[in-house]
């Protein structure tokens, strides 16, 4: 396994983290347990999840999640091996503090929940799942039209990173991480930690992969310029990539198959993309799924990329694409298949 330095902390996350959505609802504890297990042997150190969890989201599996890793924590007596990532749930979910917004309450009761869950008494990477105000992600990239009131949105960032802060003094949370921002909202956190001194986002976790490239270029060079960490979820874009989905397919128990929201990631124009880049992997005689995480790995900004599997075959899979180094050829054919194929949702 490879080890990469996460922004300007002292961990250094396995390159290839472990993505525990499914544990709860596609996953029974059991396999989520032979998971980490597995993971863990192969050298993965660096685990996430979110207290919304499992996926897809509904106020009976709430939890679920985080609760199979701290049963597993318990048993295994493993927590110092694991660099333990967990995220409030902002708003939206009306069976999770009413749907309201992140706050300095809704923060303290969230992470309290979360540290009972999870049997633990820190979590070394607490991350806001998404915007108060929104953003781009999950299916907004072509409607997103950002209006809010900056100053409230500001005094909202503030009382964040205080609370942040009482969190870091207290030992309940190392370090403070964002996901699903914008490059104007990372900005806007790192100007204000500096400004009064407070914690600095260490890592943005973000959608990145062959299919979703609106991390660049402007979110990239923040990111590496100012020593913040990507992770990077859905390297497979939901496991798209792998080809299974191709020409209306639906697998039996597969993500997309099983999914009660709408998926924006379905249309023809995907498919199109994801044809050609199985096709492509077929010509270097690549794993389509090894092809894409490897990818991900090629970014000089990415810190680690989260897989999550339904199977150990597909986990096994994931966790091997480590030792994969995409040719300059094959870099350079991905290249063309996105010019022709630049933003597919």
């Amino acid at each position: 396994m490879e080890y990469r330095k996460l922004a300007r902390t002292d961990l250094a996350l396995s390159a290839i983290g472990l993505g525990t959505m499914t544990w709860g609802f596609q996953n029974t504890e059991a396999d989520g347990f032979a998971q980490m297990d597995y993971a863990i042997e192969q050298g993965i150190n660096f685990f996430d999840t979110a207290e919304m969890y499992a996926i897809p989201p509904s106020a009976d599996t709430y939890g679920t999640t985080e609760t199979i890793i701290g049963n597993w924590l318990t048993s295994r007596q493993t927590r110092d091996q694991v660099i333990l990532a967990s995220k409030i749930t902002s708003p939206g979910l009306k069976w999770i503090r009413d749907g309201d917004i992140m706050n300095r309450k809704n923060l303290n009761l969230a992470l309290e929940d979360s540290l009972k869950r999870l049997k633990t008494d820190y979590i070394d990477l607490y991350q806001l799942h998404w915007p108060n105000r929104g953003s781009y992600h999950f299916g907004k990239t072509w409607n997103y039209a950002p209006r809010f009131d900056v100053q409230k949105e500001t005094d909202n960032f503030l009382e964040i990173l205080h609370t942040m802060q009482s969190f870091i003094d207290e030992g309940k949370v190392r370090h403070f991480g964002l996901s699903n921002e914008t490059a104007w909202g990372l900005t806007k956190w790192l100007h204000l930690a500096d400004q009064h001194d407070l914690p600095r986002a260490v890592s943005i976790q973000n959608e990145y992969s062959l299919l979703c490239r609106h991390f660049e270029p402007d979110l990239s060079e923040i990111t590496l310029n100012e020593d913040i960490g990507l992770l990077a979820w859905s390297p497979l874009s939901r496991g798209m990539l792998s080809g299974k989905y191709l020409n209306g397919a639906r697998p039996e128990g597969a993500r997309i198959t099983i999914e009660t929201r709408k998926e924006h990631r379905v249309n023809p124009m995907t498919d199109a993309a994801v044809s050609e880049y199985v096709d492509l992997a077929k010509q270097h005689e690549l794993d389509a799924c090894q092809m894409a995480i490897a990818f991900v790995l090629s970014k000089p900004f990415v810190t680690s990329t989260l897989v999550g599997a339904t199977n150990m075959t597909q986990l096994k899979t994931d966790i091997d694409a480590i030792n994969l180094n995409l040719s300059e050829e094959a870099m350079a054919e991905i290249e063309t298949i996105r010019r022709k194929h630049p933003m597919p949702y």
